[in-house]
C-alpha cells in the first residue's frame, strides 16, 4: 500500500487533469451515501467529531476520508481538523493508498469550482477575485487559471498581511496579482469572485455584482454560515455541487430556502446536470450566475483515483 504525502499529491495531482476528471466522474455512476457522524467523548474537554466519507465505483476502487475534529486542538498548537483518505481496490479490497486528507481535500474542492467555472463564467474571463486567505486561496488561483484566460488576480482578506502573503507565494505568473483592502471596489471590477472563508455573516452584497459575473462560494459548509447575502440569490442564476449537500448543509442556500427567497425549483442545476448536459449554465453573457458548493465524496474518490495513477505511472518511467 503506498502512502502519498501532501508535496507528493501536489506534484502528481495536476489542477487541468483534475479538473477534467472530476467532468468524467459526475457523468459516471459513483455510489455516494450519506457521510457519517459520530460524536466523541474526551473527557472534559469538547466533545470531538468523528467524520467518514465513503463513495465507490463498482468493479474499480472504492473509498473512505476518515476525519476528526477536536475544537481544543488549538490550544495544542495543533490543527483543528484532521483527517487521512483510504483507497481500496474495488474487486478485491486491498488496501491501494492512504492519502493525505487536507491535501487531497482542498486541490479537489477547487478543482470542483473550477469545473462549475467552466459552464458559468464566461469564457473570456479575466478578472478573478478571491476573498479569503486560508490554505484554499492558492489552490483556487491555480485551478481558476488553468481553465479560463486570467490575467488579474486580486486577492481580499479581513487581515490584509495575510492577503498580501497569498499574493507574494506566486513568483513570476502569467497573471498579474495583488492584495487590495476594498472589497467592494474588488466585486465590481471582477469577472469571477471565488469566496472561501468561515463567515457567518455575508461578505458579498448583491448591490456589487455587475452583469456577467460568476460567484462562487465555498466557505459557508453549515447552516448557520453564509458569504454572499439574499439579493446576491436573487440577482444570480444559481446552481449547487449536489442538491442534497447544499440544501441541507450550506447556510447560502439553506437560510433562503427557508426565508422563501429561494424555493427548490429555483436552483437550476448541479454539477451531475451540468457535465451530462442536462441542464445549460450560461445561458447569455450578461447572466450573474452562482454556484454553491458544500463538497461530496464523488470529489474524493475522484480525486484519489487520479493521485494513484499518476504515482504508478512515475514510479513505472523511473
Amino acid at each position: 500500500m503506498r502512502t502519498i504525502g501532501g508535496a507528493e499529491l501536489k506534484t502528481v495531482l495536476h489542477h487541468r487533469m483534475l479538473i477534467e476528471r472530476l467532468r468524467q466522474a459526475f457523468r459516471a455512476d459513483v455510489e455516494v451515501p450519506l457521510r457519517h457522524h459520530h460524536t466523541v467523548k474526551t473527557y472534559g474537554e469538547t466533545d470531538a467529531t468523528l467524520l467518514l466519507m465513503p463513495a465507490w465505483e463498482v468493479g474499480r476502487s472504492i473509498g473512505i476520508k476518515i476525519v476528526t475534529v477536536f475544537p481544543d486542538n488549538g490550544a495544542k498548537d495543533l490543527p483543528a481538523v484532521q483527517g487521512s483518505y483510504l483507497l481500496l481496490d474495488g474487486k478485491t479490497g486491498m488496501p491501494q493508498a492512504l492519502i493525505d486528507g487536507p491535501a487531497l481535500t482542498k486541490r479537489r474542492t477547487a478543482a470542483a469550482s473550477a469545473l462549475a467555472a467552466t459552464y458559468l463564467a464566461r469564457p473570456d474571463a479575466e478578472r478573478l477575485l478571491v476573498v479569503g486567505t486560508g490554505a484554499l486561496a492558492p489552490e483556487l488561483i491555480e485551478a481558476y487559471t488553468a481553465v479560463l484566460p486570467i490575467k488579474h488576480v486580486l486577492v481580499w482578506g479581513r487581515n490584509p498581511e495575510k492577503a498580501q502573503k497569498v499574493a507574494n507565494r506566486f513568483h513570476r505568473p502569467k497573471f498579474r496579482i495583488q492584495a487590495t483592502d476594498d472589497l467592494e471596489g474588488a466585486v465590481k471590477g471582477a469577472h469571477v469572485i471565488s469566496c472561501a472563508t468561515l463567515s457567518k455573516q455575508p461578505l458579498i452584497r448583491g448591490e456589487w455584482l455587475q452583469e456577467g459575473q460568476h460567484l462562487d462560494l465555498i466557505g459557508g459548509f453549515t447552516p448557520d454560515m453564509r458569504e454572499a447575502d439574499d439579493d446576491c440569490v436573487r440577482r444570480a442564476r444559481v446552481f449547487v455541487d449536489t442538491r442534497e449537500g447544499a440544501c441541507k448543509e450550506a447556510g447560502d442556500i439553506v437560510q433562503p430556502l427557508a426565508s422563501s427567497v429561494l424555493t427548490p425549483d429555483d436552483i437550476a442545476g448541479d454539477l451531475y446536470d451540468l457535465t451530462r448536459g442536462e441542464r445549460a449554465g450560461r445561458r447569455f453573457y450578461d447572466q450573474i450566475t452562482l454556484f454553491k458548493s458544500v463538497g461530496t465524496a464523488l470529489e474524493d474518490l475522484c480525486a484519489a483515483q487520479l493521485a494513484v495513477e499518476m504515482v504508478l505511472h512515475n514510479d513505472t518511467i523511473r
